[in-house]
């Protein structure tokens, strides 16, 4: 199991906001790249890279700030935050992107996302974000009545086979992760899907490690990193201790 440090870019900085609120936020470098290179150097195996500005406008804002990280770091990074066409999927691509990380867009609009699974597969990743069991869309400000496992099967069927399971009601509290919900994602994802929220320490890492899910290939930390509860390498460490 991987630990994948967040770099969540708003405004050409790095920060972190709290249960994505975007008028929540910590400023933790000015630069995103000092924040990606710091994790790496720390033994960061891959990175998740967010572009918050996209995630609200539907566009791609900080494409260079990726371009950046991509070039200045010698590890894979996961790309998100306001991939709604193919052409912008393309662009992170190109940028540098192992991976594309899709939200909202993967199911609202169905055509979209058989263009992205047919022309990159598995490079593919799509993030199902919940607050109240139910699926929240577009960076989190638009709440809907549907249940997690609904949207998994749904995706599932159209070829995703990598997802991020998201808890917005954890994110950035540092009250410990949905053990519930990441246990009902693993039941219904049939290929790989990674945690995000609320870890606060290496006793939520270990404790996500003890759900025994082999589906469960990694967990995102954001605020826990910044605000040094644990290091990159002790984090990775406390995965690997019990890991797959």
């Amino acid at each position: 199991m991987i630990l994948l440090p967040a770099v969540d870019i708003l405004e050409g900085k790095a920060v972190r906001l709290t249960r994505g609120e975007f008028d929540q936020r910590t400023v933790y470098d000015a630069d995103p790249l000092d924040a990606a290179r710091r994790w790496v150097e720390a033994g960061a195996r891959a990175l998740h890279v967010v572009d918050l500005d996209g995630a609200r406008s539907g566009g791609l804002v900080n494409l260079e700030q990726v371009r950046r990280i991509t070039d200045g770091v010698p590890v894979p990074a996961q790309v998100g935050g306001g991939l709604r066409t193919i052409e912008s999927v393309r662009e992170v691509i190109n940028a540098g992107a192992a991976r594309v990380l899709l939200g909202t867009a993967a199911y609202k609009d169905v055509d979209f996302l058989d263009e992205a699974v047919a022309e990159f597969g598995d490079r593919v990743v799509v993030s199902v974000d919940v607050r109240g069991g139910r699926v929240a869309g577009a960076g989190w400000t638009e709440q809907t009545d549907i249940p997690l496992e609904a949207v998994i099967e749904h995706l599932s069927a159209r070829g995703v086979h990598r997802f991020v399971y998201s808890s917005i009601d954890r994110d950035g509290m540092l009250q410990g992760p949905d053990l519930d919900g990441a246990r009902r994602v693993a039941e219904t994802v049939r290929g790989t899907y990674t945690y995000s929220g609320g870890v606060s320490s290496l006793d939520d890492l270990r404790a996500l490690v003890e759900l025994r899910q082999v589906n469960l290939s990694g967990v995102i930390v954001g605020k826990a990193l910044y605000e040094g509860r644990f290091t990159v390498g002790e984090g990775q460490a406390a995965l690997d201790d019990m890991g797959h």
